[in-house]
């Protein structure tokens, strides 16, 4: 067993980011360490590059990472692959969340972190010797049952984790990340905060850990010696540790190694005037916020530890810093209403965010949000493919299904309308003019595309009752190419059951 492939699905639809394909870090991670270890690696993420199935079908062994929202097609991949008498494996937070879903489909689910285990895993499904003493795989024993090994531990020494090697990704072969829009470099994992529609926690833990800044700064100088001019500070919240992110600011400063950078944060930055200007004078360009909502009482539910005062203030003083801000809003919580929304636009509107994702509260396995809408019987779909937080997939409590879809399509068309263009062409301000018609755009196409949802949302609403919507087909095309490839006799007999 010498080739190892990994898959990163495509979402099921595009959004925001769709033009700006950032890979996710975990199969890059493990890709890394297996090459290390003399194995070859190839990792597919389908929003960068197209899947070349014949490859896929040359490996030894294939491992997919997904989010709940591209299960459903990393799970028709996985069957395809199957067919082939591939052995297919299976990580992620849905994954860790379900992965008895996941075994109907795969033959592996290695939940949560897998850093120190994917070697000593793929030498076990060599010599068909020592799964049971892989923390965190889940797998079907010889009699049909279902075997869980204990939950791994979460890894203690983040610098022991290689640096991602771009070059595994097909399509950045050459140059590595120096071809991203944005190249991710990861500082930190875990999050302190326990917000209730969030899986990072249950995932990644309430602890952080850290990478030194050494090893942080060693990545920054490689990316720049191959031509790299920007970078996302892949943490879930970049400034958690204040005197940690100064240091690491400051530093940075100090050698000179400041490119223009995005991070994840949450309002308490703004509260920090030293940390302010360190993120100023290291070239902090835009952070991405989860403001979540205008409604205190939404702001409780969510358990977030904000409220809207420090939301106006945080945005005052980081547009007065001239950084801007990506802000994101959610929607339907159990004490919001169509008013909510439409006083969340207007807010957006008259604090000039420079971006903004209004998404729909969506139930994702392993939150406290998931537990309680499955209890209280308020989930109306299952259909992973919807789980991207812009379908509503459950019963609101103060709005309909259909209104809370449609106002949530308008807030977003009303916040990228030409009027905000025009605004931000009368100041001259090129950067905001492009952003909100590339948003304007995207938004006007995404509706177009979505009317059956809302149609359906319409008639769920006036029913009065579940109707099943039919789940979206979300690998037609790689279910065609594996037709054709299996028609031309191109799979290898032997990997046929």
């Amino acid at each position: 067993m010498r080739k190892i492939v990994f898959i990163e699905p495509n979402p099921p639809d595009f959004h925001l980011f769709t033009g700006v394909p950032i890979p996710r870090l975990g199969t890059v991670i493990l890709g890394t360490r297996l090459r290390q270890n003399g194995y070859e690696v190839k990792s597919y993420v389908e929003s960068i590059a197209e899947l070349d199935l014949k490859d896929v079908l040359s490996a030894d062994a294939v491992g997919i990472s997904t989010i709940t929202s591209t299960s459903s097609r990393s799970y028709e991949i996985a069957k395809l692959i199957k067919k082939a008498g591939i052995p297919v494996f299976i990580g992620g937070p849905h994954v860790t969340y379900m992965p008895e879903e996941a075994l109907q489909f795969v033959d592996y689910v290695l939940r949560g972190e897998q850093d120190d285990n994917i070697v000593d895993f793929i030498r076990a499904l060599e010599t068909g010797k020592g799964l049971e003493k892989i923390t965190g795989l889940s797998y079907r024993l010889k009699d049909g049952t279902i075997k869980h090994n204990s939950t791994p531990p979460f890894c203690k020494d983040m610098d022991s984790i290689p640096a991602p090697d771009f070059t595994l990704i097909a399509g950045l072969e050459k140059d590595g990340a120096k071809t991203l829009p944005l190249a991710p470099v990861m500082t930190s994992r875990g999050c302190p905060y326990d917000c209730s529609f969030c899986s990072v926690t249950g995932m990644f833990g309430q602890k952080y850990r850290f990478r030194s800044k050494e090893r942080v700064l060693e990545e920054l100088q490689n990316h720049r010696k191959f031509g790299g001019d920007w970078v996302f500070f892949y943490d879930d919240n970049f400034c958690a540790h204040k005197k940690r992110t100064k240091e690491l600011l400051h530093t940075m400063i100090e050698k000179k190694i400041t490119p223009n950078w995005t991070a994840q944060v949450r309002v308490e930055v703004a509260k920090d005037p030293e940390l302010m200007d360190l993120m100023v004078r290291s070239k902090c360009h835009t952070v991405y916020i989860g403001l979540e909502s205008i409604n205190p009482e939404t702001l409780k539910l969510y358990n977030k530890g904000q409220s809207v005062e420090d939301i106006t203030n945080c945005i005052k003083t980081l547009h007065k810093r001239k950084i801007r801000i990506h802000g994101m809003f959610v929607f339907g919580s159990d004490t919001d209403t169509t008013d909510t929304i439409a006083e969340t636009v207007k807010f957006a509107k008259k604090n000039d965010l420079e971006s903004v994702q209004f998404l729909i509260l969506t139930p994702l396995p392993g939150t406290r949000c998931y537990r309680d809408l499955e209890k209280e019987g308020r989930i109306i779909t299952k259909d992973w493919s919807l789980y991207d937080a812009h379908h509503v997939v459950y019963e609101p409590k103060l709005m309909s299904y259909y209104d809370l879809q449609l106002e949530t399509m308008r807030a977003t068309k009303e916040f990228y309308s030409v009027g905000q263009i025009v605004k931000r062409l009368a100041r001259f301000d090129m950067f905001n003019v492009s952003l909100k018609a590339y948003g304007h755009n995207l938004t006007k196409k995404w509706i177009k595309q979505n009317q059956y949802f809302l149609e359906y949302t319409k008639a769920l609403t006036e029913a009065g009752k579940r109707i099943e919507l039919a789940a979206k087909k979300t690998a037609e095309d790689v279910k065609e190419k594996f037709n054709q490839i299996e028609l031309s006799g191109s799979v290898p007999a032997q990997k046929i059951h």
